[in-house]
């Protein structure tokens, strides 16, 4: 049937940060379409529960992304896969003025150094076997400017400049490589960036043409297009999922 080519039946796939917010979404609509999925994030309770959810087709492991000498041992547990998912991710909410170097350094290894580590070390398992699916997760933020976040700006949009050298050098070897731009998505982290500060929630609102916060299963069923056969000739997309906000002022 033509809808098959959404699924991705019998494909492992791994989710970083996949106990809560965009990365259980995402890990929600993978199981849906027949894959088997592996999370990983720090909060073991989170992600038990996360695996309870999700019910038989998920497993979890208890990891830190930041450590980085940890990723190659971490990789070569899991084992081959078909999907990678780097969806891991950090707040700080802080005038650029304020930010620490170890404050910004912090937010550049969750968003970046981490996500090009286990790229490379997933992508050496792909290479050997001719195919995979690589999606990394950047934000509005690298396409507008906002205040209070000059860590995560910069972090997010590094993710841009990843892929495209990614795209050049893992495409010829049968992997994939696209970025999903979420826009504003009712998760944990937007919450703590936004519930104690109402006015630049509801400014935020107003930016966005359709008036509605998106759900974490909405970047779900965009990383499901690009992994899935559908998406098999869509590689180097910078996707934003963000009801139009960024196309309007």
């Amino acid at each position: 049937m033509m809808m098959d080519v959404f699924r991705i039946d019998g494909q492992r796939a791994v989710v970083t940060g996949g106990g809560s917010g965009l990365g259980l979404g995402i890990a929600r609509v993978f199981v849906e379409a027949g894959a088997d999925v592996v999370i990983i994030g720090r909060n073991e309770e989170k992600l038990r529960a996360a695996q309870e959810q999700l019910g038989e087709h998920c497993s979890y492991r208890v990891f830190d992304v930041t450590n980085l000498e940890g990723i190659p041992a971490l990789v070569q547990e899991i084992g081959a896969i078909d999907i990678l998912v780097n969806c891991a991710g950090t707040h700080l909410k802080k005038w650029a003025l304020d930010v620490s170097d170890a404050e910004f350094l912090d937010v550049m290894n969750v968003h970046v150094t981490s996500v090009f580590a286990l790229s490379r070390e997933f992508a050496r398992l792909m290479v050997e076997q001719g195919r995979g699916s690589i999606i990394l997760i950047s934000s509005m933020a690298a396409i507008m400017g906002l205040e209070q976040i000059v860590a995560y700006t910069t972090a997010k949009t590094a993710v841009r400049g990843l892929q495209r050298s990614l795209v050049a050098e893992l495409s010829p070897k049968g992997i994939r490589v696209n970025t999903i731009a979420p826009g504003w998505i009712d998760t944990p982290m937007f919450h703590k960036a936004t519930d104690n500060d109402p006015q630049r929630k509801a400014a935020i609102l107003r930016r966005i043409p359709m008036k509605t916060f998106g759900k974490p299963e909405d970047i779900g069923y965009a990383a499901l297009y690009l992994s899935s056969p559908a998406g098999s000739y869509v590689n180097g997309v910078f996707l934003p999922v963000d009801a139009g906000a960024s196309e309007a002022f």
